[in-house]
């Protein structure tokens, strides 16, 4: 992050030092293009190597809503989508299992509803750990959120979750 703010800081410094005329209208053209996608990267930092940025988050949208399952890892919502929709997805005793996110359709009263096994989000995902921006931005584009808990965990869950996704101006 901070390689970014400085290389944002010196075409900065030089766009200042360079004089303005018809010799150097090119040059300072080039100069923001550069700041604006520097400015870009930093909003939406791009991931290198790794198999890819969004693997696996890009679900075409089908039926008549969409719904994803949002909640910390290991709290059944691949068992929840399996036996909702009939879908195979992953499901193990360790966290994480869920890497990417599994689609699955179910219909109900005629109605075709997709669900989405979302990875498990951790604390600061909003910040982008653990993928979070890439999983909480999926949830953006659905219909409705439904948020899976452990019943045996604290309700102070729920309202993590909920820091979380408001973090991303979602409410």
């Amino acid at each position: 992050m901070a390689t970014v703010m400085q290389k944002i800081k010196d075409i900065e410094d030089e766009m200042a030092r360079t004089q303005k005329n018809k010799a150097t209208a090119h040059h300072l053209g080039l100069l923001k293009a550069k700041l604006a996608k520097l400015r870009r990267e930093l909003l939406t930092p791009t991931t290198k190597g790794g198999g890819g940025a969004g693997e696996g988050f890009d679900v075409t949208k089908s039926g008549d809503a969409r719904v994803g399952l949002v909640g910390f890892p290991s709290v059944g919502k691949s068992t929840l989508l399996n036996k909702l929709t009939g879908t195979f997805s992953e499901v193990a005793s360790y966290e994480f299992t869920t890497l990417t996110c599994i689609p699955g359709v179910i219909m109900y009263r005629g109605a075709k509803i997709q669900l989405l096994d979302l990875p498990g989000i951790i604390e600061g995902a909003k910040d982008g750990k653990g993928r979070g921006r890439q999983v909480i931005s999926t949830a953006r584009t659905c219909n409705c959120i439904l948020i899976v808990l452990d019943a045996i965990k604290p309700i102070t869950h729920k309202r993590l979750i909920e820091k979380e996704l408001e973090g991303f101006g979602i409410r």
